[in-house]
């Protein structure tokens, strides 16, 4: 018989996370991607020194209260509890908004360090990392502050540069329905980056709208399997 997957709540599902873990978050961005209640209940457990591997770094509460009546967590309140050390991702800042996000502000008080990854690059990355792939060759970013470092290489006459793989402890991500076993079938946006963090951690925790009895998924529609899923948590739309 297979573990339980289905925890009670959010707060229960992240309470191992520990200082110094490595964390995926899914999502575009928008809320309807964002796992907004693991994000919530990681903030609350108040692990620290965590490096987190996002697509992008957060608003930040009071600027979200622009996008959604209200407004709703999202990985800025990491930053605000100074509870990250490091973010790996496509876009850290966002630019002509009326006031800084709180990984930009931690950034500029030196607490928190940026690995700038192009959105394709990190997607690819991650991948990678699902994979058990050593990396891949890609031309982006050669010949810009991404190659720093990197090692490159001429194939057919173009240089590429060598992007190594990514994982991680736990991914927090969002899905739509899951079934008790752990398939997961997505909605909308909701399937950016969640559907390849997924894969490419440890421990991969999941917010859900519903969670339904083993069987009652069509087939057609799981995009990731169980093996693949450690936790499920429903949170009522």
């Amino acid at each position: 018989m297979p573990a339980n997957k289905v925890f009670a709540s959010c707060n229960d599902a992240v309470a191992d996370v520990f200082n110094g873990a490595t964390v995926m978050i899914g999502g575009f961005g928008s809320f309807g991607g964002l796992p907004v209640h693991l994000i919530e209940a990681l903030a609350k457990q108040g692990a620290k020194e965590l490096t987190i591997i996002s697509n992008m770094g957060g608003r930040g509460f009071e600027m979200t209260k622009l996008y959604k009546p209200g407004g709703y967590q999202d990985i800025g309140a990491l930053y605000a509890k100074s509870q990250v050390k490091k973010f790996i991702g496509a876009v850290p800042t966002l630019g002509g908004l009326p006031f800084a996000t709180p990984l930009e502000i931690q950034h500029r008080e030196g607490k928190v360090d940026i690995e700038m990854v192009p959105i394709g690059t990190l997607v690819e990355r991650i991948r990678a990392g699902a994979g058990g792939l050593g990396g891949f060759y890609t031309p982006t970013g050669v010949g810009t502050p991404v190659a720093k470092g990197k090692e490159t290489k001429v194939i057919n006459g173009k240089e590429y540069l060598l992007e190594l793989p990514l994982t991680s402890d736990f991914a927090l991500i969002k899905a739509h329905k899951a079934d008790t076993l752990g398939s997961l079938v997505y909605r909308g946006t909701a399937r950016c980056f969640n559907s390849v963090m997924a894969m490419a951690a440890k421990t991969t925790i999941v917010e859900v709208d519903q969670i339904v009895p083993a069987g009652e998924l069509d087939p057609e529609a799981v995009v990731t399997a169980h093996l693949y899923v450690s936790r499920v948590v429903e949170v009522a739309r």
